[in-house]
């Protein structure tokens, strides 16, 4: 990364990302194939839904014919996450329009999220619509396109962990942590450190009392609010 908030700039600083679009994408695209979907359906549903994770949950629901009103609910818990990352995106877009605002908040996804906080660290804690717009496009074309090609695969591959493509969203978010915590200057890395490692006994023995669904949303808020105190402690 560097302190351009071009498009050129925001083509780059995505691409490593790309490759963990492609995977997961093609997965879904197998899953949904699997689950008797056509490709133009799964396409679509990346293109509408745009979801990730959530849409593996909807695939699975509408498979075995759960409710519709219980799939919206499992789908709006899943994303819920979605909305704390608009928030903190969006002080930095005040002067932006209502319309530019809803437009980056709707492609917004943990990866696109996740650059921009470490970009910050790049631009001294500023933020552009056509950098931030040209990440959520990219991510959303590729994986649009990911899943289309996934589908036609679907009856050719009918297990993605097969080839361990189930793991391609995993190590993206290995890698993308790594970075913002070599860049950020801000924070002791013994601060993010302590962070990362209380967050695992949190995730782990919270699943035995916490949906997974629900523990995404529950762990950020408690990791936030530790980390707010623990910077302000050490740092």
């Amino acid at each position: 990364m560097d302190d351009s908030l071009s498009v050129e700039s925001a083509v780059k600083d995505t691409l490593p990302t790309v490759f963990g679009y492609i995977g997961i994408g093609i997965s879904f695209g197998i899953v949904a194939a699997a689950a008797g979907m056509s490709v133009w359906m799964a396409t679509l549903m990346s293109l509408i839904v745009y979801a990730g994770s959530a849409q593996f949950i909807l695939v699975s629901l509408l498979a075995i014919g759960t409710p519709m009103i219980s799939i919206v609910l499992s789908v709006f818990l899943v994303n819920s996450r979605m909305i704390l990352m608009s928030m903190t995106t969006a002080n930095f877009f005040k002067k932006n329009s209502m319309f530019e605002n809803i437009f980056l908040g709707s492609l917004i996804t943990d990866e696109s999220f996740a650059l921009s906080m470490n970009k910050l660290n790049f631009t001294d804690g500023k933020l552009d619509f056509k950098w931030f717009n040209t990440v959520n496009v990219m991510a959303y074309l590729v994986w649009a396109a990911s899943t289309a090609v996934g589908a036609m695969l679907g009856k050719v591959i009918t297990d993605p962990k097969r080839f361990d493509l189930d793991f391609a969203i995993t190590a993206m978010f290995i890698g993308l942590l790594y970075l913002q915590m070599i860049s950020d200057k801000s924070i002791k890395l013994k601060v993010q450190l302590i962070i990362v490692l209380l967050m695992l006994p949190l995730v782990y023995f919270g699943l035995i009392f916490i949906s997974s669904d629900l523990l995404i949303l529950v762990v950020t808020l408690i990791g936030c609010a530790l980390g707010v105190i623990l910077k302000h402690e050490i740092n």
